[in-house]
């Protein structure tokens, strides 16, 4: 797979942990790397941290590059569009990461019928992340191909044929980082109200939480078989699923998703 040039508009959490993991992968070199950033504290981190190219012209970034990665605000996007639309090639891949903006906005906006829309989660920041994405009819195989290797090289990656599934992606990987995060800070201050030191019931739940994913993703057994195995009846196990199911924990799950995916639907645009 021969090395692309590749440029980002938008250089913050998100597009630099899409550029270190292209730079990192080897799938561009940072002579080939080009970022367009508003902030001139963003452009000096990325040109310093990773040797790339760095431009406040979008234009200018954007004018030699094979892929075209769009890693700004939503409310950045109408000022971003104009500039581009009308000085893209058919050759050149639109690759959005850009969260709650529809592919056909996207088209419509610049012009351009070679999309591709990410719904990446945060976890990509450290490699471990996972992206569900689609394409418009007009993106050539080795364009999927290459979108396939700059997600995989942040974690995993998943194509959907139809963008509906990116909304409802949203509300599981999107946002699920976030419920986890929830469960845990309610696990640890859970720890520390029945007498733990804030430090012992951190290391003890972030241990637990890390080696019980690892766990389920080696076993080969359901969630339901190793939470069946843990809990032996009449046990302290036991005691909190009785805890869980009188406050109705899946049933709140279930809503909370729900409420996610809804209001996936209504921000898009």
């Amino acid at each position: 797979m021969d090395t692309k040039k590749i440029a980002f508009i938008g250089g913050g959490a998100m597009g630099e942990a899409m550029l270190s993991a292209v730079l990192n992968k080897g799938l561009s070199t940072p002579e080939a790397v080009w970022v367009s950033d508003i902030k001139e504290e963003r452009r000096q981190h990325l040109k310093q941290k990773c040797g790339v190219t760095v431009t406040e012209d979008n234009r200018e970034a954007t004018d030699k590059s094979d892929i075209i990665v769009l890693a700004i605000k939503p409310q950045n996007l109408a000022e971003v569009m104009p500039e581009l639309s009308g000085h893209l090639k058919s050759t050149q891949l639109i690759l959005s990461i850009i969260a709650g903006v529809r592919i056909n906005t996207l088209c419509q906006g610049l012009n351009h019928r070679y999309v591709v829309r990410v719904m990446p989660n945060t976890p990509v920041q450290i490699g471990e992340g996972i992206s569900v994405w689609t394409a418009t009819t007009e993106v050539t195989k080795p364009q999927k191909e290459w979108t396939s290797s700059i997600l995989g090289a942040m974690g995993k990656e998943i194509y959907v044929d139809d963008e509906k599934y990116l909304d409802m992606a949203t509300a599981v990987s999107g946002s699920g980082p976030a419920y986890f995060f929830l469960f845990v800070e309610s696990l640890i201050e859970s720890a520390v109200k029945i007498g733990l030191s804030p430090d012992v019931a951190e290391e003890l739940v972030l241990q637990t939480m890390l080696g019980s994913s690892q766990l389920l993703k080696k076993s080969g057994k359901s969630p339901a078989e190793l939470r069946r195995m843990v809990t032996s009846p009449g046990g302290t196990t036991a005691a909190a699923m009785l805890q869980f199911e009188k406050g109705g924990f899946s049933n709140l799950v279930q809503q909370a998703v729900t409420a996610a995916y809804n209001r996936a639907k209504e921000l898009g645009r």
